[in-house]
């Protein structure tokens, strides 16, 4: 599931991501920082990958080439990511 930064709904994407795409919603750019999974916004120039080049407009279009559109969790991937959370907070209290 991809979502859109801007407008927050479901983007559908069944080929490689062109630079000049648009959201079909808002027509907010699509291939830009804020919808990259290496998009951190606590990691230096805000990207975990450390060879991009700087982007200074997040929101904008871009031609970095480490892009990947970032994938949205679903309601069952947070339920997993919560009991495997909370399994090993409680090994950390156990007593052997």
């Amino acid at each position: 599931m991809n979502i859109c930064h801007h407008c927050g709904k479901e983007v559908e994407i069944k080929k490689i991501l062109g630079r000049k795409e648009a959201c079909p919603f808002c027509r907010a750019d699509l291939r830009c920082c804020l919808n990259c999974s290496f998009y951190d916004p606590a990691s230096y120039n805000a990207c975990r990958e450390p060879q991009a080049e700087r982007v200074l407009e997040k929101d904008r279009s871009n031609f970095c080439e480490y892009f990947v559109y970032k994938k949205a969790l679903g309601a069952a991937d947070v339920k997993d990511m919560k009991n495997k959370t909370l399994d090993q907070l409680n090994n950390l209290f156990k007593t052997t």
